[in-house]
């Protein structure tokens, strides 16, 4: 979805933020700057490590409402031969993006994701990814992300807007496969169980 940003009948971007959003507040809980997310959840195709074909994009908490990782593409990610698929950097984006809401403590589901792509990414290339929170308005909270290839101060590959919508639990536990769910919540490490459920791209 290459940088449409379909305007709404007010003319204003779905991607705009409201004249009442404000910018977002980091949660004091959150995670020290530096620190490593790890998985949110060990079967997600963006973060888990249970999944041999799998992301295992590795997420650090940034400086305010931000956040870095890394992702190097594999065979198993072409999409033309030797290049990244288009649609599993977009997952790349999109699981950077959705690790920004654990800055806010929030849980959250990706509702509309805009991608640009601008390099290819060849396999064996590392992808650096950042994101930031640009501004919240009740439950909807808007971010960005870029990934750059050969460096935090590469050229620039891939990018996004993204809104994502704050949901509550049962967003999860009345739509999701019964047997995950139950596997999920009933892990003894309470913050795990937060976060197995804190996106769902």
């Amino acid at each position: 979805m290459s940088g449409a940003n379909t305007p709404r009948s007010d003319g204003r971007s779905s991607l705009t933020p409201p004249p009442d959003a404000t910018a977002p507040t980091r949660h004091p809980d959150a995670p020290a700057p530096g620190e490593l997310l790890g998985a949110h959840y060990d079967q997600c195709f963006g973060c888990g490590e249970g999944l041999p074909h799998g992301l295992h994009l590795a997420a650090r908490a940034g400086e305010g409402v931000s956040v870095t990782a890394e992702f190097t593409v594999k065979p198993a990610h072409q999409g033309a031969p030797g290049l990244a698929h288009g649609g599993v950097l977009v997952t790349a984006l999109d699981e950077t993006l959705g690790s920004v809401n654990w800055m806010l403590r929030a849980i959250a589901v990706t509702g509309r994701l805009e991608s640009d792509f601008l390099l290819p990414v060849p396999v064996g290339a590392t992808l650096y990814l950042s994101a930031r929170c640009t501004a919240v308005a009740g439950r909807k909270i808007y971010s960005s992300a870029e990934g750059r290839i050969g460096g935090h101060d590469g050229p620039v590959a891939v990018r996004a807007e993204a809104l994502f919508v704050e949901v509550k639990l049962d967003h999860f536990t009345q739509n999701g496969r019964a047997e995950e769910i139950r596997a999920a919540m009933s892990d003894p490490d309470q913050v795990k169980v937060a976060r197995a459920f804190e996106v769902n791209p």
